[in-house]
């Protein structure tokens, strides 16, 4: 997961498209880009209903099999991952880090500091630059940060996101877990006895205590568990597994690994530390039995909700129209007589070219007899450009009663007639 979630993230960024930067979002000119969409401040929905898909993705997941995200896929989990591998190449594994924690002063002690928060700054700030790099065409953020010549937000967010990662991941680390993420507060109302969780078999490894690996438990009166505490010593988060299901757990499972090496070595089955629900433990049951728990009311609720929304969200998506027109009268004259009698009305008319491509519109009104468009009738819009314009509508004298009479407008691209959007005005003839 660390590999998969670091290429993703880094290398997105570079992914061209259309000539353009696969995915970002340019605040500057207000325009976002994913992969064949183009979208606006307006479609804001879309970001909400996507949050909300997350959202319950994530308790559908939690539900099935616990803090899968905790423990696999989160930034901090992750990233803390990538500063400790760095950490053991510079400075070795544990043991010898703690070696050298306790070492006098030296220039190797000196020399090993030095290049591991080397490496962690200079990770920290190609994270940073990264992130800015979906907010800012990647390639000119580069150019910018070689000439020395970026902007003063920029420069704020590439350090900001950098130290953040620099520190949370090199020295706050489980802390962050522990004492500041909200998801460890609320996770256990969304388990329940049938979640895969991190658990201790208890009736399999107590009681424990230490033993020599041919010594004979029915004599000895102890299970499984020899008390070597190294489910403790790996656990990223610091809790004992053996106490039970805590909050501070990530349902990384690495106790689950320290455990089976040391059944392995003594010879034991392995398993006294596995992934299982409650229920499974204490009734014995097989992973297929397990398994069979899944589709339960829960999950169902989750699944269903999940679905429809996904299902709603490519829908919207893929019956989107990517032309925008918004209408609105001239709060200055209601209406006019000109020459000849006609009765004339204008409006402040905007549209917005969502497309990559130059695109000839017409516009067109229906709703009234005989009512002509007096203003410029048809107009071009370059790649992802609006435009707001004043169109002029008039009617013959005596061809409508007085009062409001609904109108629709429309525009359409003179290339392509399936792309097309109206809109509904009213169009006022005096008394």
């Amino acid at each position: 997961m660390v590999w998969v979630t670091q290429i993703i993230f880094y290398g997105l960024p570079w992914v061209e498209w259309n000539n353009r930067q696969a995915v970002l979002f340019d605040l500057e000119v207000r325009t976002f880009y994913l992969f064949n969409l183009v979208l606006f401040p307006h479609d804001l929905i879309y970001l909400t209903v996507l949050l909300i898909i997350s959202a319950l993705s994530l308790f559908l997941f939690t539900a099935v099999a616990g803090r899968l995200w905790c423990g696999f896929a989160c930034p901090q989990t992750v990233y803390t991952e990538i500063y400790l591998w760095m950490e053991k190449l510079v400075e070795g594994d544990r043991q010898a880090r703690m070696r050298l924690d306790q070492a006098g002063h030296s220039f190797q002690k000196f020399g090993k500091k030095t290049l591991k928060h080397l490496l962690w700054l200079g990770f920290g700030l190609w994270t940073g630059f990264t992130f800015v790099g979906y907010f800012t065409p990647i390639d000119q953020l580069g150019q910018a940060v070689l000439q020395a010549s970026l902007g003063p937000w920029q420069t704020f967010w590439i350090l900001f996101y950098g130290f953040a990662t620099y520190g949370n991941a090199g020295f706050l680390r489980e802390k962050i877990c522990k004492y500041m993420c909200p998801y460890a507060r609320f996770q256990s109302a969304m388990f329940d006895r049938d979640t895969l969780i991190v658990t201790y078999d208890a009736g399999r490894g107590e009681p424990r205590g230490g033993r020599s690996r041919t010594a004979d438990l029915s004599q000895l009166k102890l299970g499984h568990c020899v008390d070597c505490t190294l489910c403790v010593q790996v656990c990223p988060t610091g809790i004992d597994i053996r106490k039970g299901l805590q909050y501070e757990c990530i349902g990384c499972g690495v106790c689950a690994d320290a455990c089976d090496a040391v059944m392995d070595k003594v010879g034991y089955p392995k398993g006294l530390v596995r992934f299982t629900t409650q229920n499974g433990l204490q009734q014995g049951w097989s992973s297929r039995q397990i398994w069979r728990r899944v589709l339960r009311p829960r999950v169902l609720v989750y699944s269903a909700i999940l679905l429809l929304l996904t299902v709603a969200l490519f829908a919207s998506l893929y019956m989107r129209t990517p032309l925008k027109i918004d209408v609105v009268r001239d709060s200055g004259v209601m209406s006019r007589l000109v020459q000849q009698g006609y009765i004339e009305n204008v409006f402040r008319l905007r549209v917005l070219n969502a497309t990559e491509q130059v695109q000839h519109y017409r516009i067109t009104v229906q709703g009234l007899p005989g009512v002509q468009i007096e203003s410029e009738s048809r107009f071009s819009l370059e790649p992802t450009a609006a435009r707001s314009m004043a169109l002029t509508l008039r009617v013959p004298p005596g061809s409508s009663a007085a009062g409001a009479h609904p109108i629709r407008i429309e525009v359409q691209a003179e290339a392509d007639p399936s792309l097309r959007a109206t809109t509904d005005s009213v169009f006022m003839v005096p008394r």
